[in-house]
């Protein structure tokens, strides 16, 4: 018998009450530019509380106006907030804080960080804030952008979570001393999102730095878990990176796997990898036909695909946004509006929501000011201008002003039934959901570029092309130029195609033997610990013919190697021929 969900009639929705902008009697939607400032003034309400109160500790505590360290010593919050500066217009303050970050900020610390946290938020916000500091108008160094001090800072500290991908299989540890290593007693559990997020970052640091370790790690740990999928195409929520047996089994789109999936996607346009995309269609078959239930998302065991939890997590919220991505605009709008109701039931998305029952589950009933839902809003209306979607970024405004707003910035919500709050600000509040709000109610943003204006750059490799659009977003929300990863290959790939060449010659002076492949040099401290982990093709299932990496064409424009046909506003349409 299949299962099916009973969806509660009458949810109770939570009122608040209209500003000017809000849709009047007439069904008009929210004023863009009201809802703008709105945004605008809270981020800065936000903003001004952490550096009066809590800099340079990495978080605010907004209930006793006072800082702590969360995930580092890195005044996180200044990192993460940084690009927001620029997408707000703010380039003054752009640029005081970089000189900040420089004179201030040191990995060269004994602390125990998490690498998936640094990654997305130190990394990722030092990379983006590299890639946009002279349309801030700073002052960018000669070879600018392959070289810069924040894109040194963002190699540093990617250099400090090195060490963690060194095992047996490839994938890392989730925690690492930033001075001196993994620790001897370190749990090697780590979360499949721990695993599978560091395309995006790592492989932009390749680029720009021309130091290969990072995107090779990175490809090898999102290699190693396409390989442990189940027979029925899931994976896991944990798995063991020693032994590379999984922990915990249940299998969904949410928390644990969550940016696994998104890096896939994200990665195959940034990189323009026909296989990473193939890799995330081929679990995306897997999703709707063991997970999808009435246009929702359950959890289910990954090798049996019966359910285990029919919740949804406030952090399932990103995968409309990412739908839209590869064009399936039908489906995303239709769980998107899914979980608007729960919005509107609650004034916010709880941690936990019971979907048979229709409410929250006990212990998760918070919302720490997530960004998903806005997320997944910002894309949708990039791609179908539904006023709906305005909408939630109104519902999302006023609720997090009635509910979360005190003196000393805004506070995570503890729980959405009664409104106590907890006295912690999320980084992520000011790197995601106001720069998604206010993203949604600016079409003209530079972000939203569609091509019709850009800079030209040069560098010691040649003429580049930068701030065109095509932003991809880390799952920080720091977005990446996909532009910059060309602007300091063509050097190194020169090199490459003179040595392919010489090696052809000689080749078939030697009655044309096999040619054989280039080795591409290690710089830095990584060595893997197991042959087997980086020697075969993670991109290529057992007995399949190894292809040579592909390259972009010298001197010319990147193609488009997967089934793309059109990439714009933010979708990637696929080629159904």
């Amino acid at each position: 018998m299949p299962f099916r969900l009973l969806i509660p009639l009458g949810l109770v929705c939570v009122l608040l009450p209209l500003h000017h902008g809000a849709p009047g009697p007439d069904g008009t939607a929210p004023d863009p530019a009201h809802y703008r400032e709105r945004v605008k003034a809270m981020f800065y309400h936000a903003y001004d509380s952490y550096l009066e109160n809590a800099f340079p500790y990495d978080e605010l505590r907004p209930l006793t106006c006072d800082g702590h360290d969360t995930w580092g010593s890195f005044s996180l919050t200044l990192i993460d907030a940084l690009d927001t500066l620029l997408i707000l217009g703010n380039t003054s303050e752009f640029q005081r804080v970089v000189e900040v970050l420089q004179d201030n900020v040191d990995f060269d610390i004994d602390v125990n960080a998490s690498v998936f946290e640094t990654n997305i938020r130190v990394v990722g916000g030092l990379l983006s804030a590299h890639l946009l500091s002279k349309k801030a108008g700073v002052e960018v160094e000669a070879g600018w952008p392959c070289s810069g001090p924040l894109l040194r800072m963002a190699e540093e500290a990617a250099r400090k979570l090195l060490p963690a991908f060194q095992t047996p299989t490839g994938m890392p540890y989730g925690t690492v001393n930033l001075l001196h290593g993994v620790n001897p007693g370190e749990t090697p559990v780590t979360c499949t999102a721990g695993i599978g997020t560091f395309i995006v970052e790592f492989a932009t640091l390749s680029s720009l730095t021309g130091d290969p370790v990072f995107e090779d790690v990175a490809r090898v740990a999102l290699m190693r878990l396409w390989e442990s999928r189940s027979d029925i195409g899931l994976v896991g929520n944990h798995i063991d990176v020693l032994t590379g047996k999984w922990v915990a089994q249940d299998a969904g789109i949410g928390a644990g796997v969550d940016s696994y999936f998104e890096y896939l996607v994200k990665g195959a346009i940034l990189l323009q990898d026909k296989k990473l995309m193939a890799m995330f269609l081929e679990y995306n078959k897997a999703i709707r036909n063991y997970t999808h239930f009435d246009d929702w998302y359950l959890w289910v065991q990954m090798y049996k695909g019966t359910v285990s939890m029919p919740v949804f997590q406030s952090l399932e919220a990103y995968w409309p946004g990412l739908q839209s991505l590869i064009g399936d605009i039908d489906n995303a709008m239709r769980t998107f509006l899914n979980y608007y109701t729960v919005w509107k039931q609650f004034g916010g998305l709880p941690e936990f929501y019971n979907i048979p029952q229709g409410y929250t589950v006990e212990k998760r009933e918070g919302y720490p000011l997530r960004p998903e839902l806005i997320e997944s809003a910002m894309y949708l209306y990039r791609a179908t201008g539904d006023p709906t979607l305005l909408e939630l970024g109104r519902d999302a405004v006023e609720s997090i002003e009635k509910i979360s707003k005190v003196e000393c910035g805004f506070a995570t919500i503890k729980d959405l039934r009664d409104h106590k709050l907890d006295n912690r600000m999320e980084s992520f509040f000011l790197a995601e959901t106001v720069k998604y709000l206010y993203l949604l109610f600016h079409p003209n943003n530079f972000i939203h570029n569609n091509g019709s204006t850009f800079d030209s750059v040069m560098t010691p490799h040649g003429e580049c092309i930068l701030g065109a659009g095509g932003y991809i977003f880390n799952t920080e929300a720091h977005p990446i130029d996909p532009a910059a990863l060309h602007c300091c290959r063509r050097l190194k790939e020169e090199q490459w195609e003179v040595e392919d060449l010489i090696k052809e010659f000689y080749s078939l002076k030697q009655s044309r033997p096999k040619r054989a492949q280039r080795k591409t040099v290690r710089s830095g401290p990584w060595e893997p610990q197991s042959g087997p982990a980086t020697l075969s093709s993670p991109e290529n299932q057992p007995g399949e013919k190894q292809p040579a990496r592909q390259r972009t064409p010298l001197l010319s424009c990147p193609s488009q190697p997967f089934t793309s046909k059109l990439a714009l506003l933010g979708q990637v349409f696929l080629d159904s021929s």
